[in-house]
């Protein structure tokens, strides 16, 4: 077995177990937070299911987004959506045999792919135009995005101008799901993207990418507006009035 072999899947375990561990961290974080106020943007739902309803939209539309700004809106949504049929096309190399709606979303890849791209060079624009934009910017929010799109652009290539070997990478992958490994082909764009892969999976739990689960925290969007039916207390609030009663 190669040394590459080896080395890489020794990273993507290492990547893998800090994503997932960072990631129950920092939602155990946040479900422990108390929100001490009501503090619903307006108009807000005034029933569970409306905002069930409300954050079927933030998920699927971004609605505040597209509200707030339609520029922003369509490079933000453009990325999102390509970036999940990506991640839908990528499922082929963790399952066998492949189910038929995968093996649709693969065959978009190319273009899914381009789309990212799209998307995220109309962010990066943004924040370099955009005076308010640039002045919030940190280093930070210009390496993620660089990230991303060096991401995108090495499977981009690897499915046009340099293919690698799908079956041995497929073979490979699902070879560390078993912990039995197989060699790794050795295509530069192929462990380029990979490494820049197991990056994203080890900064995700600690970078601004984590508004993807922080979404369902948020008091702004996933508190129900009843302050007039129902005394709202935070936890810790009512732990403290419990004696007096």
């Amino acid at each position: 077995m190669s040394a590459l072999t080896v080395i890489y899947a020794l990273l993507l375990y290492a990547a893998t177990f800090i994503l997932i561990a960072g990631l129950v961290y920092r939602i155990n974080l946040y479900a422990r937070t108390p929100a001490p106020l009501k503090i619903p943007t307006t108009p807000a739902p005034t029933s569970v299911p409306g905002v069930v309803l409300r954050m079927l939209g933030e998920l699927v539309l971004f609605t505040s987004l597209f509200k707030g700004n339609k520029p922003t809106w369509i490079f933000g949504w453009l990325f999102h959506f390509s970036l999940l049929l990506v991640l839908l096309g990528h499922l082929r190399y963790f399952v066998e045999p492949v189910w038929a709606w995968v093996a649709v979303a693969q065959q978009l890849g190319v273009y899914a792919g381009s789309a990212m791209l799209l998307g995220l060079a109309g962010l990066w624009l943004r924040r370099i135009v955009v005076d308010r934009v640039r002045y919030i910017s940190a280093p930070s929010d210009h390496l993620m995005l660089a990230l991303l799109a060096s991401i995108a652009a090495t499977g981009v290539v690897m499915r046009t101008a340099s293919p690698t070997d799908i079956v041995a990478v497929k073979a490979f992958v699902l070879g560390l799901l078993v912990f039995d490994w197989h060699p790794l082909p050795g295509d530069g764009f192929l462990v380029t993207h990979l490494l820049l892969v197991a990056v994203l999976m080890i900064v995700f739990p600690f970078s601004k990418l984590l508004h993807a689960p922080a979404v369902f925290f948020s008091p702004t969007r996933v508190q129900v507006d009843d302050p007039r039916e129902k005394r709202h207390l935070a936890s810790w609030a009512a732990d403290l009035e419990s004696p007096r009663r």
